[in-house]
């Protein structure tokens, strides 16, 4: 059975396929390569061809394509062979991946949006009609016909397209505070009730055109950041897609079979064939291979990896074939993981939507309490004029530019971050970061690469014993640490042993049974439990209940970004310092060698706390860099805190950024882009004050007419929400570093 035909199985067909109600099937496939319009108009032609096929629709940003067909005319595996024999070779998607939530709440927008400006456009072309009867005459049943024409072409912008700021304004009602709907949904509505009011009663003004323009230039305003939200939350779907839900396993008998990817357990061996995507981690076992990792490592070029090496979910064969031994699969390979932290990040700038809410409702509060002031004052000097005034103030001083001036940069900036390779699991951080003056280092696995050569290990025992390579593997994978890791990867071509009762201790090693024995692995002092060495403090130690059984003399380089990265914080205003629990001789070398003066060597994780609260006794704003267990502790009580996403998971989730590359250098660009939102805020926040200054006195002397308010309002949340847009545009990506 080949893989097309495996998507034939009842089973597994469920898992990608979602039934509508009007009987049409639904899928979402993964297309690599879409890189431009022309890519995406050929594969909407392509599909639209295919018999039986009702709608298509593509998402160039996350590279998703979802497609609605008849399957009565042609059948899933059918749609995947006709595009591959296409050259756009697609993968089915999970079918709770179709997520219709982003869809339906931009097509709701537009809709809204829509009518608001076909009525706007209505209505204005009947008020001109008025207008002119202030120079000229018109009679007035004309004049009336034309009211009462507004008023029909009004009531939908009211009823319909003003729904979303009277749902808000009855939300925050409801929750007693005041917010950025009160203000508009009071506007919209008295507007419309006295010119509806005049309209009936046959005199006064009518206001149509001023409200139909309110609230049609202010869902503009709203459809441009949701359409700028929605981009940025795209950009981690790619990640969420990445690995594939078919692998080939092999058989003991070695044959091959098409299986469901997250049912791989680890030991068994895959088969990947040229061109194919790594359904599961695991260690390379066939010689060399070119894989294109760029999903998880942003390496646009195709890097070679050799027998024994690590390869991740979601990687691409270049070259190939290629056989994999299954390490993790599942919701628990590297591509799983970063998608779950691309949901983390997402919830994240849904929060970023949202400003503080002490500070709009005391700007809501002023707004409201001069409007009421305004309408106060003119019903003592001229009660004509009092309703048109308190409008034209309630409308111009509304707080929309306010309330969009953080969401709008906040949003732009972490879709930009996004892009660069770091992942905002707190959008507040940003703040926090553009205020940080001391950065705090780990060393092993963060500054600096480890790797062993297990040629250079030294076999201490003289009873014979040849499998300690095993043993040391067995331990090693049990732990995340740089150290753990590189001791895996020297021992890949050999199979480890099982370890049970496994026990790592933080910044010490790791202990576990192994044949029931008790072995350990790691530091001189935890491993051989204080008994004397003549060899180096800095060795990793392999020992049992009978004594030592090897020795690693590890190594180590500084990443080729580290000292790049480290320069430039510091001519940004940021000392750097180094926190390491290894050998001060080590700590002093690498500190040397990246230009860091304050560095401190044998630190635990509570020494490391106590330094970060040092520095915040004498006024720091502190930043903590880790990627290992034992640095969660400091992440966590950093004021910001910024983890490499080869790190351990515990790191990942105390750490406020996630360098996804596993760049060092996305902390200048973070930092960068923390200091340009900071500043975007600010000036945003001046702009809205500077025009309330201006405008509000012109309104409150009743020379501004509520249909002009309503422009000024309008343009000054769509200027807030454009300038937020200058966030990294003006800013090359990083290169890439190769390590």
């Amino acid at each position: 059975m080949n893989t097309y035909e495996a998507w034939a199985h009842p089973l597994l067909a469920a898992q990608v396929l979602r039934a509508r109600r009007d009987g049409q099937s639904e899928v979402a496939l993964r297309v690599d390569g879409l890189q431009g319009a022309r890519q995406v108009l050929r594969l909407e032609q392509v599909i639209h061809a295919i018999p039986g096929v009702r709608r298509v629709s593509v998402d160039a940003a996350s590279r998703r394509v979802r497609v609605i067909w008849d399957r009565d005319r042609t059948s899933l595996p059918a749609l995947l062979q006709t595009l591959a024999a296409m050259h756009c070779a697609a993968q089915p998607l999970r079918s709770d991946s179709i997520d219709d939530t982003r869809s339906r709440e931009a097509n709701d927008l537009l809709k809204r949006l829509l009518v608001a400006g076909m009525c706007a456009m209505q209505v204005m072309t009947y008020a001109f009609v008025i207008y002119i009867g202030v120079v000229d005459f018109v009679d007035f049943t004309t004049r009336g016909l034309f009211r009462w024409l507004s008023l029909i072409s009004t009531a939908p912008v009211v009823f319909y397209s003003a729904h979303p700021f009277v749902r808000g304004a009855w939300q925050e009602l409801r929750s007693r505070r005041l917010g950025i709907h009160i203000p508009v949904a009071a506007a919209v509505w008295l507007v419309f009730l006295a010119s509806a009011i005049n309209t009936v009663r046959g005199q006064g003004e009518i206001y149509f055109d001023s409200v139909s323009m309110f609230v049609f230039l202010l869902l503009a305003a709203r459809y441009i950041e949701l359409r700028a939200r929605h981009r940025s939350g795209a950009l981690g779907d790619a990640v969420i897609d990445g690995a594939p839900l078919l692998a080939e396993r092999l058989r003991a008998n070695g044959e091959l079979e098409t299986v469901p990817a997250i049912e791989l357990l680890p030991g068994e061996r895959v088969h990947i064939a040229e061109g194919g995507t790594v359904p599961a981690d695991g260690v390379l076992e066939s010689d060399s291979i070119q894989v294109d990792e760029a999903l998880l490592s942003g390496e646009s070029c195709p890097v070679t990896r050799h027998r024994g090496d690590p390869l991740v979910a979601g990687s691409v064969l270049v070259g190939g074939p290629a056989r994999l031994r299954v390490e993790r699969s599942g919701d628990d390979t590297a591509a799983a993981r970063m998608g779950a932290l691309s949901t983390r990040a997402r919830l994240a700038r849904e929060a970023a939507t949202q400003v503080n809410d002490a500070e709009l409702g005391r700007f809501v509060a002023r707004v409201l309490v001069l409007t009421l002031g305004t309408a106060a004052a003119w019903l003592l000097i001229d009660p004509s004029r009092a309703f048109e005034a308190a409008v034209a103030v309630l409308v111009i001083a509304c707080p929309c530019a306010f309330a969009l001036t953080a969401p709008s940069a906040m949003v732009r900036a972490l879709g930009i971050l996004a892009q660069r390779g770091v992942l905002v699991a707190d959008s507040a951080a940003l703040a926090t970061l553009a205020r940080v003056d001391v950065a705090v280092f780990d060393k092993t696995g963060t500054l600096t690469v480890p790797h062993i050569d297990l040629d250079e290990a030294t076999h201490l025992r003289a009873d014979g014993r040849t499998d300690w390579p095993a043993l040391a593997a067995a331990l090693a994978r049990e732990s995340s640490h740089p150290m753990a890791r590189a001791v895996v990867q020297a021992t890949s071509g050999h199979r480890p042993a099982t370890a049970t009762q496994v026990e790592v201790t933080l910044g010490s090693g790791i202990s576990g049974t192994i044949a029931g024995h008790t072995v350990r692995l790691g530091r001189g002092a935890f491993v051989l439990e204080g008994a004397a060495s003549s060899r180096s403090s800095d060795d990793l130690w392999l020992a049992d209940a009978q004594g030592p059984i090897a020795a690693f003399r590890p190594h180590e380089a500084a990443r080729a970004d580290a000292a790049r990265t480290l320069n430039a914080l510091r001519e940004r205003g940021m000392a750097t310092v180094i926190a390491s629990g290894d050998a001060a001789g080590r700590v002093a070398q690498t500190a040397a060698a990246l230009g860091v003066h304050e560095h401190h060597a044998q630190q635990t994780p509570a020494d490391k706390l106590a330094l970060l609260e040092q520095k915040r006794r004498e006024g720091h704003v502190t930043l903590a860099v880790g990627d290992g267990n034992n640095d969660a502790p400091i992440l966590a009580g950093a004021d910001v805190s910024a983890a490499l996403a080869s790190g351990s998971e515990l790191a990942q989730a105390h750490a406020d950024f996630l360098l996804l590359h596993g760049q060092l250098h996305g902390l200048v660009v973070a930092r960068d882009v923390a200091c340009k939102v900071r500043d975007v805020i600010a000036r945003g926040r001046r702009w809205s004050l500077a025009y309330n200054l201006c405008a509000v006195p012109f309104a409150a002397l009743g020379w501004v007419p509520p249909w002009l308010a309503a422009i000024g309002m309008s343009a000054s949340s769509l200027v807030v929400v454009l300038n937020a847009w200058r966030i990294g545009r003006d800013d090359p990506p990083a290169p890439a570093v190769r390590a």
